[in-house]
């Protein structure tokens, strides 16, 4: 068995699983465990003993000494300098956590956190499709909106963490509810967002006594998800392209936006984007041409993220490796 010279243990906190990873300054993994979380059946120092166990197991595997540092990637709201979790709403009953003195006391090297799409920016930038930049802007379009902020080479968190929570800028009046405001970018944007977007089309066109082949009467409505829109999308139904046409246009305003404050080089969009660029990036370039300084449009990738499924591998690596000397980039192998 290959044991690298030093190593590093990446701890991924989520609602309903956690993982545990040891890998190199390459980024090459040598040894991952999940395991559920369980948040209804047992409190935060249960789960963190769990963490414990298992970074254990692998510490008396590749030698104590030779391991550096601890990155935990986690939902907010946390104090990522205090090393805090405050309450995410997945994990409840996680309140003023101090989750990086606990795995310092029991593991006795320094731990680092950052919250999970801080996390999975630094895993973009350090190895996947941000690569290279200095300045890249991480959108995770999942079930949510959440963002991470490269900038001049290094994360940008702000002043309390809350840096780049573009979820939450009102894009319109009225409209799907993310992040707790309706007609957010989240809103439109995000897996809940679309859902509830389509439900709501779908519910004006089954009143109207219009058919919808994805959805073929009102007790089906509640059945609607993301997933059923892009899955209709992708057979060219009528409806499902309105709605995705929807979503992606006020994706472009959104980007407009970040890119004319922000002037990145690279933005790099997850999860949904990811899956179903061919069907959004037409609109949202029309959109981003009206709207964008065509200067600062020019110089800006727009790409779809390139870790994938594996970006929770990591996602915590990477905090752990950002702020080692020699490691401002990485290298996928």
């Amino acid at each position: 068995m290959i044991k690298p010279d030093h190593y590093y243990i990446g701890f991924d906190i989520g609602g309903t699983k956690c993982a545990v990873v040891l890998g190199d300054n390459d980024f090459n993994i040598y040894e991952k465990i999940t395991f559920p979380t369980r948040t209804s059946e047992r409190g935060w120092s249960e789960v963190l003993d769990e963490f414990k166990k298992h970074a254990t197991s692998f510490i008396n595997k590749y030698d104590r000494n030779k391991l550096v540092k601890i990155g935990i990637s986690c939902g907010g709201p946390l104090d990522s300098k205090k090393g805090i979790i405050y309450s995410p709403p997945n994990l409840p009953g996680w309140d003023a956590v101090p989750v990086t003195g606990f795995f310092e006391k029991a593991l006795g090297v320094p731990a680092i956190l950052q919250n999970d799409a801080n996390a999975s920016a630094l895993a973009e930038w350090m190895l996947g499709a941000g690569k290279g930049t200095q300045n890249m802007i991480f959108l995770t379009f999942g079930t949510g909106m959440g963002s991470g902020l490269i900038l001049d080479g290094h994360l940008y968190a702000g002043t309390n963490d809350l840096g780049g929570e573009v979820g939450h800028v009102r894009m319109a009046e009225k409209g799907p509810v993310g992040f707790n405001k309706a007609g957010s970018f989240e809103g439109f944007c995000s897996g809940g967002g679309i859902a509830q977007l389509a439900k709501k089309m779908v519910s004006e066109k089954l009143e109207n006594g219009e058919p919808v082949a994805f959805c073929p009467d009102t007790t089906h409505l509640p059945e609607i998800t993301a997933k059923t829109v892009f899955e209709a999308a992708q057979k060219e139904d009528i409806l499902a392209l309105e709605i995705v046409r929807i979503s992606a246009e006020y994706l472009g305003k959104g980007l407009a936006i970040l890119i004319d404050i922000l002037n990145p080089e690279c933005i790099v969009i997850g999860s949904i984007y990811a899956r179903n660029e061919a069907l959004f990036k037409p609109h949202m370039m029309k959109i981003l041409k009206k709207e964008a300084i065509p200067a600062a449009l020019e110089v800006c990738r727009i790409v779809p993220a390139g870790l994938g499924d594996t970006i929770g591998d990591y996602a915590a690596l990477s905090v752990a490796l950002n702020d080692e000397p020699g490691n401002v980039q990485g290298t996928l192998k």
